[in-house]
């Protein structure tokens, strides 16, 4: 049996990522790799039947299947799981811009802790009743009336504005969310929009800069993300998905649930032309009866007309945010129903727009604890979402640490600021920068506070 891993590594925290899905529950756990991608340890899944459009439904059954796939990644990744980061979607989802400022005392310059002060400001917005802020992304930034800022930290000023795209969502179902995780047993880290968490593990930063549209086809619903100069400019989610072209086949050509969504898998397509006349599928009868005879175009008929509906709602998306005619880098489908033969095709034809599908491969490191198959099977469109979520814990991670390495040099005497921020860049490998200035600098009484390096305020 391979040895227990430590819950919480110096070098490299484990990290692991809870995507409560229509479909499926996945737990993906995982850690940085030397390489700056990530390395997977273990990946539990899960049938979902408590969640119904991305919204839960029933938290009985949620907090089962989530239990389920906790137990399988603990088992496969060694690794005891006690806090999550947890994706969210749903039509309640809605996203609004805002500006903020800030005025400092003087003219030095702007750190990472000015930066959190607008973000803080932003989340004591007062929004309509019943509804409560997830995200406060910041766009661009105006520092002594020079606008276009992206990086404001490092630069003087002493006025400081700045645009927001704040995502918010409905009360009730954020706190059900959080309710399912806390009858498992487990411990919200942080709550990210799924299609956010999509497009860091399929989008780079090139297509991000050039303008693109991310669309994450999902069993209950269809998330949209749209990126422009590094920005993200527009989201949306849509409440059509995998399941409701399951559910047309199932009434068009009465058969079972279970026997349409494989009608769907093995010979689903979104162009009926692409499809010969003479194909049929035979599918077995119910109890004895006589086997059922299927034309493949008809069933791709059935199938087009449904994902016609759901790209007319990307595109009517993509048209009210204004930036149609600045998408370089075209559109990016992902998610479970990406993998839908000649989707593609169907998605050009109607939008007029280049179309890729995204794949979230790119960010996976070489790992001895998953066999090949195992690591085939994540790098199909439909775990994105998952693999986004271990991104974005790992990115929150390296932004605390350089919060509190702000706050830990603007505590530090005058006189050791230049070691502290010697031993922040890493020169000593063997422990953490924040490990080591513990040792230097508490035990030297040089003048910092524990509470600093606990992330007190």
């Amino acid at each position: 049996m391979k040895p227990r891993l430590a819950e919480n590594e110096k070098e490299n925290p484990i990290i692991v990522g809870l995507d409560i899905g229509t479909t499926k529950i996945c737990v993906t756990v995982g850690r940085r790799s030397g390489t700056n991608k990530i390395e997977l340890l273990g990946v539990g899944k899960a049938e979902s039947s408590g969640v119904n459009r991305g919204v839960v439904a029933n938290i009985q059954k949620t907090v089962s299947s989530i239990r389920e796939a906790v137990s399988i990644a603990e088992s496969q990744s060694n690794v005891d799981i006690k806090v999550v980061n947890v994706g969210i979607a749903g039509q309640h989802i809605k996203s609004i811009q805002h500006r903020g400022i800030l005025t400092k005392r003087d003219y030095d310059e702007v750190g990472r802790l000015d930066v959190e002060q607008l973000i803080s400001d932003m989340y004591k917005l007062v929004l309509p009743p019943g509804e409560e802020i997830i995200h406060v992304l910041p766009q661009e930034f105006t520092i002594d009336n020079e606008p276009g800022i992206k990086e404001p930290i490092g630069m003087a000023g002493r006025r400081v504005e700045a645009n927001f795209h704040i995502i918010s969502g409905r009360v009730t179902d954020i706190r059900n969310i959080k309710r399912c995780v806390d009858n498992a047993d487990l411990e919200v880290s942080s709550l990210v929009l799924e299609p956010l968490a999509s497009s860091e593990a399929v989008l780079d930063e090139e297509e991000k800069t050039a303008g693109v549209v991310l669309v994450d086809i999902g069993g209950g619903t269809t998330d949209v993300a749209i990126f422009h100069e590094g920005i993200i400019r527009h989201t949306a989610v849509i409440p059509l998905g995998g399941n409701i072209v399951t559910e047309d086949i199932k009434q068009g050509c009465s058969v079972l649930r279970n026997q349409a969504e494989q009608l769907k898998v093995r010979y689903g397509s979104a162009l009926a032309d692409e499809n010969k006349d003479n194909e049929v599928i035979c599918v077995p009868g119910i109890r004895g009866r006589e086997a059922k005879e299927i034309s493949v175009k008809n069933l791709a008929y059935i199938i087009q007309a449904r994902m016609e509906e759901i790209i007319e709602h990307v595109y009517y998306e993509i048209k009210s945010s204004g930036y149609e005619d600045k998408l370089i880098a075209g559109i990016v489908i992902t998610g479970g129903g990406a993998q839908l033969k000649h989707l593609v095709q169907l998605v050009e034809y109607i939008t007029g727009i280049g179309c890729r599908i995204g794949y979230p491969n790119e960010y996976l490191a070489k790992t001895e604890m998953l066999n090949r198959q195992a690591l085939e099977e994540l790098k199909s469109p439909m775990y994105a979402t998952s693999i986004g979520l271990l991104i974005k814990g790992v990115q929150t991670l390296e932004e605390e640490e350089a919060t509190q390495q702000e706050v830990v040099l603007k505590k530090t005497p005058a006189k050791d600021k230049d070691k502290v921020a010697e031993i922040a860049k890493g020169k000593d490998k063997k422990e953490s920068w924040f490990t080591k200035i513990l040792s230097d600098f508490i035990k030297d009484d040089a003048g910092i506070d524990d509470d600093t390096f606990i992330g007190k305020k």
